[in-house]
């Protein structure tokens, strides 16, 4: 799974889909019920996870006063594998124990 940042309206979001997909923009103003969408840019972001490289945070948006989406197809998947803070680290864990732990909010996010 790769962590997407993005703005909705005024407030940083963490987004996570597959890491073969595409977000769609669309899909994530319409869940969480935006008026306008972006993708944030590193310069962005990088002083909110400060034990992270930037771009390689985990998702876990309650460890950083975010909120957290997750695309429902990952819900589906007995695992889910994500950065764990570096480019070189990954971690792996049940869908069931990430979803307990990190509390994220199912939508319909990435491109068809």
């Amino acid at each position: 799974a790769k962590v997407v940042m993005v703005y909705a309206n005024d407030d940083l979001v963490m987004v996570v889909v597959p890491a073969a997909y595409r977000l769609n923009l669309d899909k994530v103003k319409k869940a969480l019920k935006a008026d306008r969408v972006r993708l944030a840019q590193e310069g962005e972001f990088g002083s909110v996870f400060p034990d992270c490289e930037v771009g390689a945070m985990p998702p876990f948006g309650n460890l950083y006063g975010l909120p957290l989406y997750v695309d429902r197809t990952l819900a589906l998947q007995p695992e889910i594998s994500f950065p764990a803070g570096s480019h070189r680290e990954v971690m792996t864990m049940s869908y069931a124990d990430f979803e307990r732990t990190a509390v994220p909010i199912p939508a319909d996010l990435i491109m068809e």
